[in-house]
């Protein structure tokens, strides 16, 4: 599937342009797609997701400070609050009114803030290998495999000698054995990942210790208020956000359906992606 590129302006003050990626199919039926890293951008998640391409019209930006979108801002103008204007600003610009919302990762803290500051602009939503619930404190603990597959992308983040985007993009490559858990899947996202265009403009603020936390306060309480039809989607061998998490989160919102993916980690997609599409278009129909 072939995708419209385009870069849209989203904020004056400062000046930020998105980079945007745009697959056809019918307006009232538009899915936005807002990627995890952050520091990455959404290329990964082109596939499968090309494939509801037609039945539904796809909107995949790159964040701010991320991709091909803006860089070069103040750390202090990297922040989820920030992003989110930017996507209300999106949809403002694309003419689109209600959508549809898949948020990957941290790019599901980010759609939780969407449909919480503008749940009119949300008609449903997936939140992909994510957590409404905080991570409590030993969430892993006991869990030898997950240590051992983490090793490579902890002795990367304390390597002197990387920094910036090579920081990030080695990190990720490091990290590409807990991210996928079937190994057959690691070849096609290692593919992947060296097409991505990664920053490092996240990174400043977060070292700063000035970056806010992304996922919004009491998100569970306040997403079962606002009543939105949501996915909770997840892979059984995540280990970024366990999966009991997704279930539990599942319990407290009415609305909420959890669907988690035997044998599949962080990147679920990867792992079973005709499973993880089918879960999303039947949740879309």
């Amino acid at each position: 599937m072939l995708f419209a590129e385009s870069m849209v302006a989203v904020s004056h003050l400062p000046a930020v342009e998105l980079f945007v990626a745009q697959a056809g199919g019918p307006a009232d039926r538009t899915l936005l797609v807002i990627h995890g890293g952050p520091d990455w951008d959404h290329t990964y998640l082109r596939t499968p997701l090309d494939q509801l391409a037609g039945h539904h019209q796809l909107i995949m930006p790159d964040l701010r400070g991320c991709g091909r979108s803006t860089c070069g801002l103040l750390d202090d103008q990297y922040t989820p609050a920030a992003t989110t204007r930017d996507l209300i600003a999106l949809l403002d610009a694309m003419g689109l009114g209600q959508v549809d919302v898949l948020g990957f990762s941290y790019g599901g803290f980010i759609a939780q803030r969407l449909a919480l500051a503008a749940p009119e602009r949300v008609r449903r939503l997936i939140i992909a290998s994510s957590s409404v619930l905080p991570v409590p404190p030993g969430a892993f603990d006991g869990w030898h495999e997950r240590s051992r597959r983490l090793a490579a992308e902890s002795a990367v983040w304390r390597d002197p000698s990387l920094s910036g985007p090579e920081l990030t993009r080695a990190a990720a490559i490091a990290s590409a054995p807990a991210n996928v858990w079937r190994s057959q899947a690691l070849p096609d996202y290692l593919n992947r990942l060296a097409r991505v265009h990664f920053t490092a403009e996240w990174m400043r603020p977060w070292r700063a210790g000035i970056l806010p936390p992304a996922r919004p306060e009491d998100s569970a309480r306040r997403l079962a208020a606002g009543g939105h039809s949501l996915l909770l989607l997840h892979g059984r061998q995540d280990m970024l956000f366990p999966a009991t998490l997704i279930e539990a989160a599942a319990k407290v919102i009415p609305s909420a359906k959890a669907v988690v993916i035997e044998d599949a980690g962080h990147m679920a997609h990867l792992d079973h992606p005709q499973a993880w599409l089918d879960t999303i278009a039947q949740f879309l129909a």
